[in-house]
């Protein structure tokens, strides 16, 4: 075998071992405005490589967080200014996405390959955290984008590993707030770095800028049919409708989701209050379940009695201060109202998604 062959194998072989790390999540987040001025941000959560046994989280104002470095010494700790819920996973005391009292909404999504943190000073650590501090920390203590953006420039966010994963988890965010605005935090060369969000959509890897500039490839879709053309004396109509999608990316890739999500948003159908925004919402979601098998990173054995690689839907309507979700196991919607929660309580609260791993099916079938 020649060397330029081997060299070849050997790389591709490493390219291989590499993919199972790269690909195990693939998540997508939008938003929505209806008619009445309610927001609503909802998300994926994919996750393929195993099950994270996500539970809703009750964290009542006053709480004490005490933040994570990569020594094990105490990271920033603050008293939380808001009430918030949010998804656990894993039974760790760290949050992949939610909203506090106030209707701030923060989402956190995998950023492989670009996320780098800042530099850990140990003289620093008291104004240090992880990754995974940052969403309780902003839900906690801020009320807007604005107090957002001010509270993480404030705190150095440091390469803290994850036990499950054994790395430091790869993350960037998603700040939205009820006026609409929203703002995506990433970590890029050991900087922090803040792009405004009016899209509201995100997904993953690469950086924001690069999918706001790639949009541009797709100026021409619409969603509006394209129109009949006559060639010679022959006449071309579409085929059916849609037409004017033509050319929108299908893959799972986060450039092509991207597109996507912004293609269904932009264009999707007006809704006149957050309950009719709640349910677009997930109507454009379902558009972006990733089954089994395409985004598994550890293989069978730790995904035995999974269903799907998008193993949640949250929705959260930032106006009328609601959590709605459904899960791999169970389709149907379920609601948490946070304007009936007791955010004065002494204690977390905390409960499963599914209090029965199974399919919520409703008998209709006419009695005899």
């Amino acid at each position: 075998m020649c060397m330029f062959a081997a060299r070849t194998i050997a790389f591709i072989a490493a390219l291989l071992l590499l993919a199972p790390a790269r690909d195990l999540s693939a998540c997508t987040g939008i938003t929505l405005k209806a008619a009445d001025g309610a927001v609503v941000y909802g998300r994926t959560m994919e996750w393929g490589s195993f099950d994270l046994n996500s539970q809703v989280v009750v964290v009542p104002r006053g709480y004490t967080f005490t933040s994570h470095t990569p020594d094990k010494k105490p990271g920033l700790t603050w008293t939380g200014k808001y009430g918030f819920v949010g998804l656990d996973g894993l039974d760790f005391e760290v949050y992949l996405d939610g909203m506090n009292e106030k209707g701030l909404a923060v989402g956190g999504f995998y950023h492989p390959g670009f996320a780098e943190y800042q530099d850990y000073d140990p003289a620093k650590a008291a104004e240090s955290m992880g990754p995974g501090d940052v969403i309780a920390y902003l839900l906690s203590t801020c009320a807007s984008v604005d107090e957002a953006k001010a509270a993480i420039a404030r705190v150095r966010v440091t390469a803290v590993i994850a036990p499950p994963i054994g790395i430091p988890p790869p993350a960037h965010y998603i700040v939205t707030e009820p006026s609409g605005k929203a703002v995506v935090i990433e970590y890029l060369k050991g900087e922090l770095k803040l792009f405004d969000a009016p899209l509201g959509v995100i997904t993953n890897a690469p950086t924001y800028d690069w999918h706001e500039i790639n949009l541009r490839n797709y100026l021409n879709l619409s969603a509006v049919s394209l129109p009949a053309k006559k060639l010679e004396d022959m006449n071309f109509a579409p085929l059916g409708g849609g037409s004017g999608m033509i050319g929108l990316p299908g893959d799972f890739t986060p450039p092509s989701r991207f597109v996507r999500a912004v293609a269904f948003s932009k264009s999707a159908r007006p809704t006149p209050t957050g309950d009719e925004t709640v349910y677009e919402v997930f109507r454009i979601l379902d558009n972006f379940n990733v089954p089994l098998g395409a985004a598994e990173g550890e293989g069978e054995a730790k995904t035995k009695g999974m269903r799907s690689s998008t193993i949640w839907t949250t929705v959260w309507d930032t106006r009328n201060k609601t959590l709605s979700y459904h899960t791999q196991n169970n389709r149907r919607v379920r609601r948490v109202d946070l304007n009936r929660l007791d955010f004065g309580a002494k204690e977390r609260i905390r409960f499963p998604l599914d209090r029965e791993k199974a399919q919520d099916i409703e008998d209709v079938t006419p009695a005899k």
